[in-house]
């Protein structure tokens, strides 16, 4: 292995122009609305122009540097301090970690010292960017990644991880403080992982491949979620709330879906890559996060399945519940129309008596009869006790 030492060559790509720093963002935006916001300012800028997000972080600086029979892991306030470190150092592989974007004149630094071309650092920066694997002319490879999780917000947060591989080191970027990553430190620091006994396209391999595991505890987790949203539908009372809800990670599903889609498409790039920029050896761990990767994009389809029939169920019951009501609206409404019309028959104004005295006996004669109105009241509720019977027999009053 060939060791990389940093250098100043003249045929290193020029530092890019850098353009004023993008108007502040509304205090208390969405990392989402940031993004998008971001994205729109920075429309027709000139290619390797580096931006600085509003509200990015410090960066810090951890360097690891190991070895068949040697590990040290810090973190560094000082990029040269770092730098000297790394160029003492040559036999050793290290993996520099870079947490943080708010700071152009070291990510300059970083782009001159490890000649990462302007373009890739503009990626870096963006972080918006989907999965992908671009091949420096020396053979060293730029990938990127989306690290997601399901946050207690129940919405599908993701960030980028970009890496930048070399001879005898792995560059890692990414905006947060926070990662999924620490198997792969705890795995270093045991002493026992093939990661310090092999190449750092190995270390760059098992980065990707903890970030696709950490797929499945997100999925999982939106599978909880699906089945309690469920049991609300079926046990509960379903409002515009549990609409909005399912609706909600209906688009984290298909947003997983993005995600993950590109990740595919990625690691099988890598798999067709000559065996000078990726080993076979190599490969055959990447197999393993392609199946991976084919594994969550199934899951990704199923729950995107299952919440389309959460949303059917939903409005079935609603459906159901909306039957239910017009069911005993009908059987009132069926109840009082021949009480109805009974009612308003014997309201009509016929006159019993004629000006001049006669009798019409045709015209109710009932209303002078001493029992009339209790017989009245009788036949009325006879009519409703002999509906209620017939509805009972056709079952309209019970749920068969």
């Amino acid at each position: 292995m060939t060791a990389f030492t940093p250098t100043s060559s003249p045929d290193l790509p020029p530092v890019p122009t850098v353009e004023p720093e993008p108007a502040p963002l509304h205090a208390g935006v969405s990392d989402r609305a940031a993004t998008q916001q971001a994205r729109e300012q920075q429309v027709g800028q000139r290619p390797g122009t580096l931006t600085i997000r509003e509200g990015s972080l410090v960066p810090r600086l951890f360097l690891i540097s190991y070895s068949d029979s040697f590990f040290q892991e810090s973190e560094y306030r000082n990029y040269d301090d770092l730098l000297a470190y790394f160029q003492a150092n040559p036999q050793l592989k290290h993996w520099i970690d870079v947490r943080g974007y708010n700071d152009l004149g070291l990510l300059q630094r970083l782009m001159q010292d490890f000649r990462i071309h302007a373009l890739h650092m503009e990626d870096v920066l963006g972080d918006y960017q989907r999965a992908k694997v671009d091949v420096f002319d020396d053979n060293r490879l730029f990938l990127v990644s989306r690290m997601t999780d399901f946050t207690s917000l129940l919405e599908i947060d993701d960030d980028q991880l970009s890496l930048v591989t070399g001879p005898n080191f792995v560059i890692s970027f990414q905006d947060d403080y926070e990662d999924c990553l620490d198997s792969v430190r705890n795995r270093l620091r045991s002493g026992f992982s093939l990661i310090r006994h092999k190449s750092p396209v190995y270390l760059a391999y098992a980065l990707t491949d903890v970030v696709l595991d950490h797929y499945y505890p997100t999925m999982a987790a939106i599978g909880d979620y699906i089945e309690v949203l469920e049991d609300r539908i079926f046990n509960g009372r379903p409002n515009r709330h549990l609409l909005s809800r399912i609706l909600q990670i209906k688009k984290d599903i298909v947003r997983f879906r993005r995600l993950v889609y590109p990740e595919r498409e990625k690691i099988a790039e890598i798999l067709r890559m000559p065996d000078n920029v990726v080993s076979e050896e190599i490969k055959v761990y990447f197999k393993d996060c392609y199946d991976h990767a084919i594994q969550a994009m199934d899951l990704a389809e199923s729950y995107r399945e299952s919440i389309s029939s959460l949303m059917d169920l939903f409005l079935s019951d609603q459906s159901n519940r909306m039957n239910e009501v017009m069911k005993v609206l009908t059987i009132i409404s069926s109840i009082f129309i021949p009480l109805s019309f009974v009612v308003g028959l014997y309201g009509m104004n016929f006159q019993r008596e004629n000006p001049d005295g006669t009798v019409n006996h045709l015209n109710m004669p009932e209303l002078y009869e001493p029992w009339g109105y209790p017989a009245l009241l009788g036949l009325l509720a006879l009519i409703v006790c002999g509906q209620l019977v017939y509805f009972y027999r056709k079952g309209w009053l019970t749920n068969r």
